[in-house]
């Protein structure tokens, strides 16, 4: 399974990016593909057009929730990785997809260094 952030997604609804192209390639190869609702509700925060919404809907019927447990740890990751700011979304983030034993891919963000951070503490790289 593939978990997505939200600059993933943004750039997958790009008509000829590299982030659509292999987001085509992934759901023609049956691979799941998800997001955390943490991702789900940074992206519906916008801005975002109609369209946007729309197709994102129909491939995101269901973000996989933030458990409490996800919060302890994105919390955990907040502090072991240098409290910066604005960093804490990644971290619910990226706990939501160590769960799910997911690979949050160096393919499926584009902030692969702040995510690199989160490789010790259990996250995994495609």
């Amino acid at each position: 399974m593939i978990h997505l952030d939200t600059n993933f997604l943004i750039s997958s609804l790009r008509a000829g990016s590299i982030e659509q192209q292999k987001m085509l390639g992934w759901l023609s190869a049956s691979e799941p593909v998800n997001l955390s609702a943490v991702a789900w509700a940074e992206f519906l925060a916008g801005p975002l057009t109609a369209n946007d919404e729309t197709v994102a809907r129909s491939l995101f019927t269901q973000p996989e929730p933030l458990l409490a447990a996800d919060a302890e740890f994105a919390a955990k990751l907040f502090n072991q990785t240098g409290r910066r700011s604005r960093s804490l979304a990644d971290c619910m983030i990226a706990a939501v997809a160590i769960r799910c034993s997911a690979p949050l891919a160096t393919l499926a963000t584009l902030n692969n260094t702040d995510f690199s951070l989160f490789v010790p503490h259990g996250l995994r790289f495609t």
